[in-house]
């Protein structure tokens, strides 16, 4: 009798250990959305953004299925797009108008609303894993700058050197409007942000994901905008605005002409749609980047999965670097529209 009751005990743990582990599980990425034009690329350029979105898609859907946590899968995912100087973060980060490249990023945890975020980084190699040691292990939310860089020393980060970050071409960009007003990111010069779009994309990388236990998580890192100035901080590393998730409705990150995405509050726009509306993520991501940034003229897009596994991805730029594994293991990866 008494090992009957052991074994009963075991199997009712086994059994409640599966109910939590939902065995569903999916991963959604992208590497900046904007005036993305095939001609302006080799073939051998878009096979290297192809290749880098589908290693970084690989490994976290591997995470995934070997039971990581949906925020460790995020951090891990965004470190591998940050090592790449194709994208805008980390390794390929653009540069301000001063010539320094200054780097903000955002984490959160749609299982407790805990969250981490970083913004004008000048020496942390993946300014993602940074955001996610302040979520997991202090009491803030939002670090700047040598206040971000002194927290990160403190905790066992090490610093590098501004050279890492040199990218010839990223600085030539700069360099080649740095004495004009195309940085300026009123409403008044709107004119001008349109001619960065002839030669780069909103550079922005990020990755949303659902766990097999039913968990849902965001993370976007970037670089900010070329020949930027005052340090101005975008959308990526703002909760609520580039980065949300919430495990009632969905995870999200956006890339795009942050003012505006601020000014609409993207992330959790999104995410009340579905809350109080009943509206899929798909049509609640559509009706805010398709209709609503539209309208204020605003640019770039998202991508989102549901508590479900129910993945979207919005834009209203000629293309956006993405990906996907969904829910049924089906891979795809797109740049243009």
């Amino acid at each position: 009798m008494k090992r009957f009751l052991i074994i009963l005990v075991l199997f009712n743990q086994i059994y409640a250990m599966a109910q939590k582990q939902t065995k569903e599980y999916a991963i959604v990425i992208h590497g900046g959305a904007g005036n993305l034009v095939k001609k302006n690329y080799t073939a051998e350029e878009i096979s290297q953004y192809e290749q880098t979105l589908s290693t970084a898609l690989d490994s976290g859907y591997a995470m995934l299925g070997r039971g990581i946590t949906a925020t460790e899968v995020v951090t891990r995912t965004i470190q591998i797009l940050e090592d790449s100087p194709l994208f805008n973060a980390g390794k390929g980060s653009v540069f301000s108008n001063e010539g320094r490249n200054e780097m903000d990023a955002a984490i959160m945890d749609g299982s407790n609303l805990k969250c981490g975020a970083v913004t004008n980084l000048q020496h942390i190699k993946n300014p993602i894993s940074l955001a996610n040691h302040i979520m997991n292990h202090s009491s803030f939310v939002f670090l700047n700058g040598e206040g971000a860089e002194k927290y990160a020393v403190e905790n066992g980060f090490s610093l590098v050197d501004p050279s890492y970050f040199f990218v010839e071409k990223k600085w030539k960009e700069m360099l080649r409007i740095r004495d004009s007003s195309k940085t300026q990111l009123d409403n008044e010069n709107r004119g001008d942000i349109n001619e960065i779009d002839k030669y780069d994309k909103y550079g922005t990388v990020g990755c949303v994901v659902l766990d097999q236990f039913g968990n849902l998580a965001a993370g976007t890192s970037t670089g900010g905008i070329t020949n930027k100035k005052y340090n101005r901080i975008g959308d990526s590393p703002l909760i609520g605005a580039g980065t949300y998730a919430n495990n009632e409705t969905c995870a999200i990150s956006c890339t795009g002409h942050g003012e505006d995405f601020i000014r609409l509050v993207v992330g959790h726009e999104v995410h009340s749609l579905m809350k109080y509306r009943h509206m899929s993520v798909q049509k609640s991501a559509d009706k805010i980047i398709q209709k609503e940034l539209t309208e204020i003229n605003g640019r770039g897009g998202l991508i989102a999965i549901d508590k479900k596994g129910n993945i979207a991805i919005s834009f209203n730029t000629t293309g956006m670097f993405r990906g996907y594994i969904n829910k049924e293991g089906e891979k795809q990866i797109g740049i243009l529209k």
